[in-house]
């Protein structure tokens, strides 16, 4: 118990102590990791050009005489969009051409210009293209450059769009390093996911556990998310579906919210107002999921609100159940605050300094630093659990061994015989024991004297049955013993030397009469116990006239339960 307190305490500290720290160290790491090449890059920007679907390009070299329009940036719910950049390259090498801000690109295509308006490179790819990455989990695609000018034209087709991709000029060998961070925190996250779905999902099927099955619902839709969204299914497994980006997202926030509801324990009975709030936004949700069937270029966006909803919904929940004392909430609000920042700030980004650190590597860490922290939270609610159940399992031995044991002597009771005759072997036996004289001694000195009596004797038996053979009372002046091995006569003995250490005690009078018979001998287990008892019975009319008894020969007992008047 002292462990378990002590765990408690540390695991509250843990959770404050990581709750902001984590997240922005884990950050600050990765983009200093990924600054080491930024002077060698070339940002390559320019207003875009929209074009109709079916417009194709056909070898201009100018866009502004095509008549396209021209536009600001791209449309977040998609489109089909044409850039048109001049730049120069002073040293002659190999360079990388690739997108800032974002992976989500559906299909992307870069002609390359020489100082002559001819055309020198046709570049690409995208997620929705079955063009091989050269590059793993990037976009990013290698062409040599000599010293000049040059002009790209980059064009852009896709459902929908995270944040604006910018096209951007690197050094082969500054691209190979500052791909590697981003990269590297794909893969563990993504792996951290994966091993964290498979349990919560597991958990959850075993245990019946909906927040588990919940969780384990929210984690798979971001880990499809993630994993197409930054070409891990692209390039590992061939997937190219591009609503593998958005789909998955609008069922973990409908999860999600479930999840909370279900962690935090809010029903209509103890929370009415969060609970409605929250089948609200579950029906909220849900009314978004058939919304993105009908305008599947907004699902991405609408992802983006139902992220927010949640984060809220999460954070409110935590902190009402927090104020009202629940541990769980406290642990969950540590995970929430910091997964609400992050999330908040994911969400609403719409570009970044780094270029090869994209926003969906912020929002995989702002989940991936929540998973961690509510893998902690809920290890420690199964920790609770466990101590809960090993509680109640210790109260339920507990009052097994009550209902099973004789209050007054200890021994075994009529219960435990009943279940120690159905494993009793057929050449065992049972045996049962009248104490002669009970009541003599409880009219003569009281009913304290009497409880002595059979204490002692139970104890006498005990002592001398040892473990070759078990005794029971059964009630009153009753008791029973089984032994396996069936030595009756071993039996008998051992009864009279518990008698003859009865009598050494003080209880001089005291007798007991005996029945014994082997399980072979009886059909059923009532028919064995009544012919044990009829023996008993037997034995005890036979000897009956041979025991006398001088019940005015107990000085000391008379001494003990009736002392004199004046004297100690």
């Amino acid at each position: 118990m002292v462990l378990f307190i002590r765990f408690n305490c540390f695991f509250k500290h843990l959770s404050r102590r990581l709750m902001f720290p984590l997240p922005v160290c884990v950050m600050a790491c990765l983009m200093l990791w990924s600054c080491h090449a930024w002077a060698a890059v070339l940002e390559l920007s320019s207003p875009w050009y929209q074009a109709p679907e079916d417009w194709r390009y056909q070898n201009q070299t100018d866009f502004a005489a095509t008549g396209l329009q021209l536009v600001e940036k791209v449309s977040l719910t998609g489109g089909h969009f044409w850039k048109q950049v001049d730049f120069e390259v002073k040293q002659p090498g190999r360079y990388v051409l690739d997108f800032k801000n974002t992976s989500i690109i559906g299909q992307f295509r870069h002609i390359i210009l020489d100082a002559n308006l001819k055309p020198i490179a046709d570049l690409q790819g995208g997620i929705q293209s079955r063009e091989v990455n050269p590059f793993f989990l990037r976009h990013g695609r290698e062409i040599e450059l000599s010293a000049g000018r040059y002009r790209l034209l980059t064009e852009l087709r896709s459902a929908f769009f995270l944040v604006e991709p910018q096209p951007y000029l690197d050094t082969l060998d500054a691209y190979q390093q500052a791909i590697k961070p981003g990269n590297t925190v794909t893969l563990i996250c993504l792996g951290m996911f994966l091993g964290l779905m498979i349990y919560y999902l597991a958990l959850g099927l075993a245990c019946f556990s909906l927040s588990s099955a919940m969780y384990a619902l929210f984690i798979l839709g971001n880990l499809l998310f993630n994993g197409t969204g930054l070409l891990v299914f692209p390039d590992l497994f061939g997937m190219h579906w591009i609503y593998l980006t958005s789909v998955p997202i609008l069922f973990s926030n409908c999860a999600y919210v479930l999840f909370v509801m279900t962690l935090l324990k809010i029903r209509r009975d103890n929370h009415p107002q969060l609970y409605i709030v929250g089948v609200a936004l579950e029906v909220a949700l849900a009314g978004l999921i058939v919304l993105a069937l009908f305008m599947p270029h907004w699902s991405l966006e609408i992802d983006r609100y139902g992220v927010g909803l949640f984060l809220i919904y999460g954070l409110a929940a935590g902190l009402v159940r927090s104020r009202e004392g629940s541990v769980i909430a406290q642990l969950y609000l540590a995970a929430i605050g910091t997964f609400f920042v992050l999330g908040i700030c994911t969400i609403s980004s719409s570009s970044l300094s780094f270029h090869t650190i994209y926003i969906e590597h912020l929002g995989l860490i702002s989940v991936a630093v929540e998973v961690m922290l509510l893998a902690l939270v809920l290890t420690y609610q199964f920790t609770l659990l466990y101590r809960e159940k090993e509680d109640a399992l210790e109260r339920m031995e507990q009052s097994i061994a009550i209902a099973y044991t004789d209050a007054l002597t200890g021994l075994p009771n009529r219960m435990a015989l009943n279940q120690a005759l159905d494993t009793l072997p057929q050449h065992g036996s049972l045996t049962f024991i009248d104490m002669d004289g009970l009541k003599q001694y409880n009219d003569q000195f009281g009913h304290e004297c009497g409880d002595e009596l059979l204490r002692s004797f139970a104890k006498y038996m005990a002592k001398h049955l040892s473990i070759m053979a078990r005794a029971y009372r059964l009630g009153g002046d009753e008791f029973a013993i089984t032994c396996e091995t069936g030595d009756v006569a071993w039996i008998e003995k051992m009864l009279v030397l518990a008698v003859e250490d009865l009598r050494n005690s003080g209880f001089e009078s005291a007798d007991a009469s005996s029945g014994s018979v082997h399980v072979h001998e009886a059909s059923s287990k009532e028919e064995l116990k009544h012919t044990a008892d009829c023996r008993m019975y037997e034995n005890k009319r036979r000897f009956k006239h041979s025991r006398q008894h001088d019940w005015k020969n107990h000085d000391r007992l008379k001494a003990f339960y009736h002392p004199q008047p004046g004297k100690a």
